[in-house]
């Protein structure tokens, strides 16, 4: 049923909880991990052209880093694993993303316990509402 699982990361130390779900579904299916993280653009939109260029290169920087880190955690345990970097609406991109893949699932993050109050307008709520895929979404909350 799951071939083909995304697992979207904003490289943070909360995401060990979200590997772990992915890489526990993804070993017993034998499934492939694509590890994405989002350049996420639209915080920088007023910056001088020469300074969005400097903050683009170090937010896919630091989005090498994060995917190389999840990748090797979910190799070391025999999953086959592809990564991603994207640029623009991480909602979108996501979504794009897993269409794109003909990914199965989504794995991903979400903060806080009261989901309708913490979720309205948060990257995991577009992506629930909006996917042709299920949805994981594992509270991260406490481990931020």
């Amino acid at each position: 049923m799951y071939e083909d699982i995304l697992v979207p990361t904003d490289g943070s130390e909360s995401m060990e909880t979200v590997v772990d779900h992915a890489a526990d579904i993804a070993a017993t299916r034998d499934a492939t991990v694509h590890v994405l993280y989002v350049v996420d653009d639209r915080s920088f939109l007023t910056l001088q052209d020469g300074m969005k260029d400097d903050v683009v290169d170090e937010l896919r920087a630091e989005g090498e880093a994060a995917t190389t880190s999840v990748a090797g955690r979910l190799e070391s345990e025999g999953i086959t694993v592809r990564t991603r970097i994207r640029k623009g609406n991480p909602a979108d991109e996501v979504l794009a993303y897993a269409d794109e893949a003909g990914v199965d699932l989504v794995v991903m993050g979400t903060h806080g316990a009261d989901y309708q109050q913490n979720m309205l307008g948060s990257v995991s709520q577009k992506v629930v509402t909006m996917s042709d895929v299920p949805v994981l979404t594992v509270n991260i909350a406490e481990q931020d």
